[in-house]
């Protein structure tokens, strides 16, 4: 049998069918996420302290630990000597194919959780002319990139993987491993045909507005002019890896790699290893790595908060109940997006979940109305107090008096994304552990041996580099140029930046970004979101059809009203996340220019403007 070549024509439709996924690496390239953990004493937080009052002398420790920080982080262009950093070690070479100088209906950028979901809904609604172009050799997005020891998804598997009813499939695990997201990814696009719609390896270099066709001239670095009516940028808010910037990292002799590029290549079984950083990805790794390797040298600047995981496996209950229950995740999701705590939600109350119960946390009754500012000093005791068990939780594991202490935050909860594990904290009571407190400047410097700080060499053999993502990374927004040649980087850099909804921006028509700065409507799982802004890509296409437009655009009024919204709720729940985080560019953020803190706030604009129109420009006419 003939082996399909990578292009080819549908004889039905004229349409192209693609066949450009890359298999995979190797077979090395396999692992597991979080370990189910017996010991009470590591899934449960200490009981809080009573009296616990984030009171003045509280609140210095905070202030002290942001400002040792801020101006501190720095990090490097991955171009020139760096640039393997960024190499796909995932997947065998791109299949070879010619370039295309065609035009499709829908491109769309991204081959993660949104792009399987958009196809899935675009494609049931009968919309066949779309293209998906995809950086990486395959689908999944994070999860194709990231495929570390130890990942795993920390928003419960059960309402966070998507289309669970749809492809008849049951996690194995409450938070399931990176792994198992994976394949369930591979699962959807062989079901819904979407690797006949997608060019892998395949990264949009440009993507320029023609006023004169209305449409997108897409370029890419597999040499393709491709023309679109309509433009998705679906590639993730986490997406482009950082490298923290190290004197001496050029001229380390040994094995290096970013987290998102794990080397399965390279053995560390019985090595010496260093890793420099310890978010939320270093959380996962760490308790994994330090079970083979010889020695492991952990480096860092500022502690991640730690709560508890409690990991179990799918019951046989859930199976049989889930198996015959029509919507059964859909609801579970409804549930979850109903949370309004943080860690509520990511600590996935089963009885709620499952509707047994009818409220994930007791809410308190105040007897008189509180002012904004004792709400305000509200949350933030008890934000205080959950942070306390935390802290205390380092004291209870963790043997060393001092390492107990550098490992200790002091930050309000989900100023910096939290993390959980039940064998990270008392992996560094293993000898062959060692906690190396770089606070606050970090590293001092890696020589051709391995890392220095304070003047103290520590050899290693692998050095990895646990320095986490951009948020929100402005690369991508370089490269899409709108009506008058800026970019949309130029633009928001220049005017601010202004959206829609986080989702269309004035200049840039039949443009539309999934999950990108301002963009809301989901709750704390990012499955939510990509289903609110799918769901809104689809409900304007389906517009225009009905309208017969070929060109939307948004006013100015309009986008300008929704910018100041965005800044109003960054500003009003700042208290809450003062400190220095990717969140916000590592404090240089302007209010309401990325993450949307406004809720289901973002629902009243949404409604208020599909029922209204009054935010579009069809056709060049208000």
């Amino acid at each position: 049998m003939m082996p399909k070549p990578p292009i080819s024509t549908d004889p039905e439709t004229g349409l192209k069918i693609f066949n450009t996924r890359a298999e995979k690496a190797n077979d090395k390239i396999t692992g597991k996420g979080y370990a189910v953990v017996t010991d009470e004493a590591l899934t449960a937080l200490p009981e809080a302290k009573a009296g616990a009052v984030f009171n003045a002398e509280e609140q210095a420790k905070y202030l002290e630990m942001k400002a040792s920080r801020t101006g501190v982080a720095d990090y490097i262009e991955m171009d020139g000597e760096f640039s393997k950093y960024l190499e796909d070690v995932h997947s065998q070479p791109p299949i070879p194919r010619e370039a295309l100088d065609d035009e499709c209906e829908i491109l769309i950028i991204g081959a993660g959780f949104a792009g399987l979901l958009l196809w899935y809904k675009l494609s049931k609604a009968g919309y066949k002319n779309v293209r998906f172009c995809e950086k990486g050799g395959d689908v999944g997005g994070t999860w194709y990139w990231n495929r570390y020891p130890g990942i795993a998804c920390d928003v419960e598997s059960y309402c966070y993987l998507p289309l669970l009813e749809e492809m008849g499939y049951i996690p194995s695990m409450k938070f399931s491993s990176g792994f198992e997201i994976m394949e369930h990814c591979q699962n959807i696009a062989k079901k819904t045909g979407f690797y006949d719609k997608c060019l892998f390896h395949t990264t949009v270099e440009e993507t320029q507005w023609d006023e004169a066709t209305g449409r997108w001239q897409v370029s890419t670095d597999r040499g393709d002019k491709m023309k679109a009516k309509y433009l998705v940028v679906a590639n993730g808010i986490l997406t482009t890896p950082k490298l923290a910037k190290i004197n001496g990292m050029e001229t380390f002799k040994g094995d290096a790699f970013h987290t998102s590029r794990w080397d399965y290549n390279v053995d560390i079984t019985n090595k010496r290893v260093g890793i420099i950083g310890t978010g939320a990805t270093a959380v996962q790794i760490i308790p994994e790595i330090a079970k083979t390797v010889k020695e492991l040298f952990v480096f860092q600047r500022t502690p991640s908060s730690v709560d508890v995981r409690d990991q179990r496996a799918t019951t046989a209950e859930e199976i049989e109940t889930w198996k015959t229950e029509d919507d059964w995740a859909k609801k579970r999701r409804a549930r979850f997006a109903k949370i309004s705590s943080g860690r509520t939600a990511l600590s996935a109350n089963d009885d709620y979940l499952s509707g047994k119960i009818d409220t994930a946390a007791p809410k308190k009754k105040h007897k008189t109305k509180l002012s904004p500012e004792e709400h305000m000093q509200k949350m933030l005791d008890t934000n205080f107090r959950i942070m306390e068990q935390i802290r205390e939780r380092v004291d209870a594991i963790v043997e060393d008096p001092k390492t107990a202490a550098a490992l200790k935050p002091y930050y309000a909860y989900g100023c910096k994304r939290p993390t959980f594990h039940d064998e990270y904290l008392p992996t560094f009571n293993k000898p062959n552990v060692h906690l190396v407190d770089t606070a606050p400047r970090g590293v001092e410097r890696i020589t051709e041996k391995g890392i220095v700080h304070d003047g103290v060499e520590y050899p290693v053999d692998v050095l990895i580099y646990a320095t986490g993502f951009q948020w929100m990374a402005t690369a991508t927004f370089d490269m899409i140029k709108g009506r008058d040649g800026r970019s949309l980087k130029e633009t928001w850099n220049e005017d601010g930046t202004k959206t829609w909804l986080g989702m269309q921006t004035k200049g840039f028509p039949n443009m539309f970004v999934i999950t990108g700065p301002q963009g809301g409507g989901g709750s704390f799982n990012f499955t939510d979101s990509i289903e609110d802004h799918g769901n809104y890509v689809q409900w304007m296409l389906d517009t225009m059809a009905e309208k017969n437009a070929d060109v939307v655009d948004i006013k100015e009024e309009s986008q300008q009203e929704y910018a100041e919204h965005c800044a109003q709720v960054d500003i009003a729940t700042q208290p809450l996340r003062d400190c220095i985080s990717y969140y916000d560019h590592e404090g240089t953020a302007k209010p309401g220019q990325l993450v949307y803190y406004g809720g289901g706030q973002w629902h009243k604009y949404r409604i208020k403007g599909q029922e209204s129109l009054e935010p579009y420009v069809f056709d060049g006419k208000a």
